[in-house]
């Protein structure tokens, strides 16, 4: 279950680079002093860099066994996932009425982001409770 997870989660990155490729290209950046996007900028970087993180725990995980560096990664792993959410209900709330480059988002995107990021989480948690005995 380790490997589909780092599968699911390459998935999950691919579509996520997809979505701030069209952001930066849409002026999200630009748009920060304006207050035009939804998305703050520490968001925006956040959300990637602790999911990167997790992934590189998670990958350490599966090479070396070691219990704390599953619970480790899902612990990054929640706290990302709680600010792409934040991301996605604002995003949502926009709605047709969306501002910034955020509005360029195509739904399919966000909707394959989402669920293979919600999987992700699954599969991270399923294994490393599997792993402690839990």
């Amino acid at each position: 279950m380790g490997l589909v997870a780092i599968v699911t989660w390459l998935i999950t990155a691919m579509v996520g680079i997809y979505l701030l490729y069209l952001w930066i290209s849409g002026g999200g950046l630009r748009q920060q002093a304006t207050k035009v996007t939804r998305f703050p900028t520490l968001l925006i970087l956040a959300h990637p860099v602790l999911a990167v993180s997790a992934l590189l725990c998670w990958v350490a995980y599966v090479l070396t066994s070691e219990r704390v560096l599953a619970w480790l990664s899902f612990g990054v792993l929640a706290t990302s996932a709680l600010l792409g959410f934040t991301m996605f209900t604002r995003w949502l709330g926009g709605g047709r009425h969306a501002r910034g480059a955020e509005q360029r988002f195509p739904m399919i995107a966000v909707l394959l982001h989402g669920a293979a990021g919600l999987t992700t989480f699954v599969l991270v948690l399923l294994t490393a409770a599997v792993a402690s005995g839990v």
